[in-house]
């Protein structure tokens, strides 16, 4: 969608001649010299195709019709094996990277809070041998401790060098790593440490303190923690019986042990590597069991859609390692050569929250040329973006504007656009570092409107991928030189896909003119199941007369002609309201979550009741302005809590559902606005900043009976 400006007529025409002559002067000259028109044609060929004409075929990437991909590096069939391959490779090249910490200072705020704020120094790396002798050293240490072969071990800790060492030791040594994300309430990690009977716990000094503390006499079988980054202050009220190590004394321990004589035994493919529990976005976490020859398979698609891979590439870290987004992405990037930085949310940008103002965020300090990203985070730096040009002087703004809108038509067409890279797209573009060559964009739905702002602003392809911890994070991801909006690309090499009817949705795989259905991903990785929950595990996953094993998704989808897959429904946010029509809750808010008013939504319907109702986090200062507009006075949480305001956000919301096409009973009729944010801390989104429908309708279970009345 185009950006509206407020240029004179007479002079829009002057500025429309000017382009069309710029235009038709350097077309000769960018079509000789860009190699573009190879990109173009890329563009317009079909991705994937049905393995025949049978109504619901699978259909394949046009690369491996005839047999599906499923390993990097011949011989290569474990992921102990594909580190030793790059170690060999890549010897003494940087690997894993980590910023020191020059100065930690407490920063009090005008409300009296105090927030930490840090000044960090250059990234120190160390080599693919370093990071090699670290993970052997570790996983012998870990055998010393009585780690055995096949058996759990567990990681909880933030995102940092040392888990992708303890994961590497995992994998060489075949112990089954348990993963959980740092942000999981008590009892979701109370679950995950005692379903998996784990004796041992990676982790950070944080996260003892702050998460474990709370519940490590809830795991009776706890017996060894190991702390990544030094040792914490004792506790008094630690549980006898459990041991606390440093992951370096650990590492001692290994490298001093003598194991020439102990029979190691080493994974084979169908060995589980990770037991990935997931964010529990629809209740409680489920741990998924992914083996060996899935995520090689699952990371062997993925590589396959980023082009000229390699030693140049610099991957930014932040994401969580629990998530298999994440974890594929890095372990992409770590068979090819590339060196991974590690950042988190809170230093990730200048501006990042724990970043002292006036020092450098980690973007600018790696200038990274990979990242991966969460829809979320996307939308938000649209957010922030659009907020500043809004503040820009009238000649600024249309300025901006008139490049932005003329960009989007030129790469419409597959062109691209030097000058206005360089003269008004650079400054936006230096927020990730300025040299990012591929955005990697997963965990959700992105929308077409943050997708199409992120390829213009950012100056490189934003690949929409899609794929569950179920898949082994694979499933589909766009090509670089597809510059469409909304689809999420054709199916990597190392699976299939294919559209199961859903007769109560209305989807049908004989759809005209695309087939529609509930999508089902086949192929090596396609994960074992679910951890002792062979119920769920025969439910999600069937095996069909070939021997392929299928996961059935959920989600809904439509293969368009050139084969690449839209994603257009859920079946779990589909609710019939009470005269029958079904709404989908996901579209709702999709159409109404990019609004500056609004920082994120959840739309909620009940089958009793014939109105959509929602609830709003809004953006603090777009809803103080309109208070102000409005001649309303009072704290945040007066404002938010003011059904005056929710009836001024409410025709807000109703002007955009009606731009965006939504039918009457699809627009919210009532809302409450949230005064705080919904954070994974919170409870009420995940990791990946998904909603968590069953919390937050608990959370909010008095308001919904306040709008239902």
């Amino acid at each position: 969608m185009k950006l509206k400006h407020n240029i004179n007529p007479v002079l829009l025409q002057f500025i429309n001649f000017i382009i069309l002559v710029y235009s038709f002067v350097t077309y000769i000259p960018w079509y000789i010299l860009s190699g573009s028109r190879q990109a173009i044609a890329k563009a317009k060929q079909v991705k994937a195709k049905p393995v025949n004409n049978k109504p619901g075929g699978a259909y394949r990437s046009v690369n491996s019709l005839h047999c599906l991909a499923s390993v990097l590096y011949p011989g290569c069939d474990t992921l102990d094996k594909v580190f030793k391959y790059a170690k060999t490779k890549f010897k003494d090249k940087k690997l894993l990277g980590t910023r020191e910490i020059l100065k930690e200072e407490d920063e009090i705020q005008p409300s009296g809070k105090v927030f930490k704020k840090v000044i960090l120094g250059k990234y120190t790396w160390l080599s693919y041998e370093d990071v090699y002798v670290k993970a052997v050293n570790f996983g012998n240490g870990l055998a010393v401790l009585g780690q055995q072969p096949k058996t759990n071990i567990a990681i909880f800790c933030e995102t940092r060098a040392e888990w992708m060492i303890a994961a590497q030791a995992c994998f060489m040594c075949n112990y089954q790593l348990v993963t959980l994300y740092a942000t999981l309430g008590g009892p979701a990690i109370v679950h995950g440490l005692n379903e998996t009977e784990v004796t041992t716990i990676i982790t950070s000094k944080e996260l003892m303190q702050t998460k474990l503390k709370e519940i490590v006499s809830q795991v009776p079988l706890l017996r060894h923690i190991i702390t990544v980054d030094g040792k914490p202050t004792t506790w008094s009220e630690f549980p006898k019986g459990v041991i606390v190590h440093t992951m370096a004394s650990v590492q001692a321990m290994g490298a001093k042990a003598d194991i020439g004589n102990k029979q190691q035994a080493r994974p084979v493919p169908s060995d589980i590597a990770v037991i990935m529990y997931t964010s529990g976005s629809t209740g409680v976490p489920k741990g998924v069991m992914i083996s060996h020859s899935n995520i090689i398979a699952g990371i062997t698609g993925m590589a396959e859609r980023i082009p000229n891979l390699g030693e140049k590439d610099i991957y930014i870290g932040y994401l969580p390692l629990a998530h298999v987004l994440e974890l594929s992405a890095e372990l992409v990037c770590l068979s090819h050569g590339c060196r991974i930085g590690y950042s988190s949310p809170q230093t990730l940008a200048d501006q990042s929250s724990k970043i002292k103002k006036g020092s450098k965020g980690d973007v600018t300090t790696l200038k990274p040329t990979l990242m991966a990203a969460v829809p979320e985070i996307m939308d938000r730096i649209y957010k922030n973006v659009m907020n500043k040009v809004n503040e820009m002087t009238s000649f600024q703004r249309n300025l901006f504007i008139l490049a932005y809108n003329y960009k989007m038509e030129q790469i419409s067409k597959g062109y691209t656009t030097p000058l206005c890279d360089s003269l008004i797209f650079r400054k936006v573009r230096m927020l990730l570092g300025g040299k990012i060559r591929i955005l990697l964009c997963g965990g959700a739905p992105l929308s077409a409107a943050t997708q199409r702002f992120m390829n213009i602003c950012f100056c490189c392809p934003v690949g929409q991928g899609y794929g569950l911890t179920e898949s082994a994070g694979a499933g589909t991801i766009t090509e670089v030189w597809d510059y469409t909006t909304g689809r999420v690309g054709a199916p990597l090499v190392c699976c299939e896909i294919k559209l199961m009817n859903w007769e109560e949705g209305g989807y049908y795989n004989t759809d005209k003119p695309y087939p529609r259905g509930e999508i089902l991903i086949g192929g090596q990785n396609v994960t074992v199941g679910y951890y002792k929950n062979e119920v769920r595990t025969k439910k999600d996953f069937t095996v069909d007369e070939n021997g392929q094993r299928w996961l059935h998704t959920g989600d809904i989808g439509e293969f368009h002609q050139d084969g690449c897959l839209k994603i257009i429904d859920r079946k779990k946010d589909l609710v019939k309201l009470q005269a029958g029509e079904y709404v989908s809750l996901g579209k709702v808010e999709a159409a109404l979550k990019n609004l500056p008013l609004v920082d994120n939504i959840c739309a909620y319907a009940s089958s009793f009741h014939s109105y959509v109702i929602g609830f709003v986090v809004p953006n603090q200062k777009e809803l103080a302005e309109l208070a102000r507009k409005k001649g309303f006075k009072g704290t945040w949480e007066e404002i938010c809590n003011s059904p005056e305001m929710e009836k001024e956000v409410l025709k807000v919301l109703a002007e955009a559902a009606v731009a965006a096409n939504l039918e009457k009973f699809e627009i919210p009729v009532k809302i409450r606005l949230s005064p705080d944010p919904w954070t994974p801390e919170t409870g009420l989104v995940t990791d990946a900043f998904k909603l968590k429908r069953k919390e937050l309708t608990a959370y909010y279970q008095m308001d919904i009976e306040r709008m239902y009345g």
